[in-house]
């Protein structure tokens, strides 16, 4: 009798991850057909868009960022319909769709996207980010990008410059163009300042001065706010904490019991300009990368503050 013991032991779990690995193929299914279905709607507006005046592309942007808040909608059902997640957010407050914001984050998990993209969707406007510009070439994802008016990042390797230094700074410029952009409709910008995902490996490489971060980078963040400065509302720090181990995606769409904490901190703008402007108006990187540096710092004390607290 007692030999049988170890063996049910070992099988015991085998239904949980069952349970689970149906949970996530099902979430798969159904996001990926709302992707195909609502993509539709999406490239009829990218026809459009490309055959209009400039004056109307605004318009048709707004249109396009409207299905993709539905988008958004759906899938977050569809993360309800085979899990209950327990999402705690602070600072939520006095938010408007219709206002521009940057949004700066820590970044953990490919996870983040998706628990930001549930707090924040039609509370401000939708939420865009930095994309390589080789990315919007990708399958079904790419034209709805281009005509959400995503950030373009374009990158040369250190060998191309070495062969054709007439580039260098041309993808800065491709960069600030398609800022320009967020200029025509209301938009948020969002930037994962450490570049990265967070793990320990990379922060003992990094030399992170910080417990639970990594270093942050001006780049992305100056180029926004120098872009946006006479339309940005507020810079929205947003601090994203796992209570327990952090999730991959598949393993939180196979499951996530364990609390979220979403720590929302708004900025007014008159604050960043105050710290991170020259006196000819434009931005400092360096003024700008000291203030990041200040908040990082506020944001490690705070992670560590939360998690003892819950501990």
């Amino acid at each position: 009798m007692n030999s049988a013991h170890p063996s049910s032991s070992i099988r015991q779990p085998l239904p949980e991850r069952m349970v689970g690995a149906l949970r996530a193929s099902f979430s798969l299914i159904l996001m990926s057909l709302n992707t195909l279905v609502l993509c539709i709607p999406i490239y009829l507006i990218a026809l459009f868009r490309a055959v209009s005046p400039d004056g109307l592309k605004p318009t048709w942007t707004a249109l396009a960022m409207s299905i993709a808040e539905h988008w958004i909608s759906i899938n977050n059902l569809v993360l309800d319909a085979f899990q209950t997640l327990d999402i705690e957010v602070i600072g939520l407050e006095e938010l408007d769709q219709r206002a521009w914001y940057l949004v700066v984050a820590n970044h953990q998990s490919w996870t983040d996207i998706m628990i930001l993209q549930r707090v924040f969707n039609r509370r401000i406007p939708m939420l865009k980010f930095f994309i390589k510009q080789e990315l919007i070439y990708a399958p079904v994802i790419g034209i709805a990008w281009w005509v959400l008016d995503f950030p373009i990042m374009k990158r040369y390797s250190a060998s191309t410059l070495k062969k054709k230094p007439h580039l260098r700074g041309k993808d800065l410029e491709t960069t600030k163009r398609s800022c320009e952009r967020f200029k025509l409709t209301p938009v948020s910008v969002l930037n994962f300042l450490e570049g990265t995902r967070f793990s320990q490996a990379k922060k003992t490489s990094s030399n992170s001065p910080f417990e639970y971060l990594l270093k942050p980078k001006s780049g992305g963040a100056a180029m926004v706010l120098d872009a946006l400065s006479d339309h940005l509302s507020q810079i929205l720090d947003v601090t994203l904490i796992y209570e327990t181990k952090t999730p991959s995606f598949i393993e939180f769409l196979m499951g996530h019991k364990p609390r979220i904490i979403v720590h929302v901190d708004a900025i007014p703008t008159s604050e960043v300009k105050s710290v991170a402007m020259d006196l000819d108006g434009s931005v400092s990187n360096r003024k700008t990368q000291a203030f990041l540096n200040e908040r990082w710092s506020r944001k490690d004390r705070l992670m560590g503050d939360l998690l003892e607290h819950r501990s």
